[in-house]
């Protein structure tokens, strides 16, 4: 369906600036101002189909109604003097498989919850201290489940390497190029325009204002790997490139 959508775009695109072009060469050799006309009519309306990219700006406006949704959780954690960083547990640490949690340590430090006590499904933990949450990219990731077929228990971390890249850039459109790379017990993913990217005020919310709830994106990559893994995930580091077109992601593999 989005490769169908994809083409007939194009098409369009297209069959505007080729019938211009071949008006305005018409004009000439006959001088006519009625085909110079038409010419650069079509011309127009080639090119503003062409620069016009009405889903990918609509996917932008739904993203952004995500991270307002977010950005009270954010706040709220920040209130409380939460310092950890969100770890994503794997399916095992629960009943769903298509459920998720990420458990946001009290203080900074790498601490897992026993999987007896995660799986009783409570928010707030004491021993060790911390909350645990519904990652902010769950969604994404049974999506893109649902677009590959696939259940990420059942696969392994090659299998990610060689699929999200084409789901995210030309099924889903969600960025322009994404590679993983793996070294020991860190995995990579540089993202280069992510969809945000082209709408500048939703660009502006991503990084700095989310330091402990991850963005979705990245949150979903995050459930995925440690799906297809089965251990603790946590976001090393992230940030963007000096031009902020491309995002750069370090995922850290914890043992358990």
């Amino acid at each position: 369906m989005w490769k169908q959508k994809r083409s007939s775009f194009a098409i369009i695109t297209c069959a505007f600036l080729l019938s211009g072009v071949v008006a305005l060469v018409t004009s000439v050799i006959y001088s006519s101002t009625v085909l110079a006309f038409v010419g650069l009519s079509l011309l127009f309306w080639g090119a503003l189909v062409l620069f016009v990219r009405p889903t990918r700006y609509v996917k932008a406006i739904v993203l952004d109604s995500i991270l307002s949704s977010l950005a009270p959780i954010e706040q709220m954690l920040t209130d409380l003097n939460y310092q950890g960083k969100a770890i994503y547990l794997p399916p095992r640490y629960f009943n769903s498989i298509k459920g998720g949690a990420m458990f946001v340590p009290f203080e900074r430090k790498l601490v897992i919850p026993p999987e007896e006590v995660v799986a009783k499904g409570k928010v707030f933990l004491e021993n060790p201290k911390g909350i645990c949450l519904i990652p902010p990219g769950l969604g994404l990731a049974n999506l893109y489940e649902e677009e590959l077929g696939k259940n990420f228990v059942k696969v392994d971390l090659n299998y990610l390497r060689s699929n999200l890249p084409k789901l995210l850039v030309e099924d889903l459109e969600i960025a322009e190029d994404l590679e993983i790379s793996v070294e020991s017990d860190v995995i990579c993913v540089r993202i280069e325009k992510p969809l945000y990217i082209d709408v500048p005020e939703y660009a502006q919310k991503v990084p700095k204002s989310f330091n402990i709830i991850d963005h979705p994106l990245s949150s979903s990559i995050a459930c995925a790997l440690a799906r297809a893994i089965g251990k603790p995930i946590f976001i090393e580091k992230k940030g963007f490139s000096n031009d902020r077109k491309t995002l750069e992601v370090y995922y850290h593999i914890m043992e358990d």
